[in-house]
């Protein structure tokens, strides 16, 4: 049961940032399990459980990072992360390009949210087809948005605006990716239990679009795609 991170899983962190190599690290491995990967396997765990209570019907697996890096693509580089996440999601190959619910805590700050890591380009031409479709629909789904200050819309944008049918899905309409995210610096709220509740209360503000934008794979592809 996750009862909050602690001042030494921020000191680890940066111990690491500044040691990242394979000596210091196994010499201080008994620190990383007990101060970083624990809490968050158990707010992961718990998240995960109190999400699904509500949802346990969405097919959800959720996954922790690994500290290694890829070997394959270190080419001498530092062989671990600073930052660990956890996500939850439903199973697929391709995660980067499907929408994942995360949590990431980092050295500085920690963020979660909603979204894509890299939508892929058919994705985001069907999400506009739909818009074209029906923008009302989903005016009225990412209305709550508007009267909260917990997620902030982000992502990448074309770099020739495409004419989206309504003022109101522009910004939306204009993304090659996005995310629905809240950053924080690190505090107190970390070293708290109730950090898993606010996580999981902010995914199921989240799940209404998560159900719209997960089903978008399934829709035709639009044609000149």
């Amino acid at each position: 049961m996750f009862e909050g991170f602690s001042p030494s899983t921020i000191d680890f962190m940066i111990n690491l940032r500044f040691n990242n190599e394979k000596p210091w690290f196994e010499a201080h491995k008994h620190e990383f399990l007990r101060d970083f990967l624990t809490p968050m396997k158990e707010l992961g765990n718990d998240v995960f459980g109190l999400v699904t209570a509500e949802y346990g019907d969405r097919g959800f697996i959720h996954k922790v990072s690994r500290i290694y890096k890829d070997a394959r693509r270190l080419h001498g580089g530092e062989p671990y992360r600073d930052h660990l996440w956890f996500s939850i999601e439903k199973p697929g190959d391709e995660w980067t390009s499907r929408p994942v619910f995360w949590f990431e805590l980092s050295p500085e700050s920690w963020s979660y949210g909603l979204g894509y890591y890299q939508a892929r380009p058919e994705t985001m031409a069907k999400f506009r087809a739909r818009l074209d479709r029906d923008p009302g629909k989903f005016e009225r789904l990412v209305a709550p948005l508007a009267k909260q200050d917990e997620f902030i819309m982000e992502g990448p944008e074309y770099a020739r605006k495409k004419a989206a049918p309504t003022e109101k899905t522009a910004l939306w309409y204009n993304k090659k990716s996005f995310s629905l995210t809240h950053y924080q610096q690190n505090g107190p709220e970390l070293y708290d239990y109730t950090l898993k509740h606010r996580i999981a209360e902010g995914y199921l503000f989240l799940m209404p679009i998560y159900d719209y934008i997960i089903t978008l794979d399934a829709d035709p592809v639009p044609k000149g795609v």
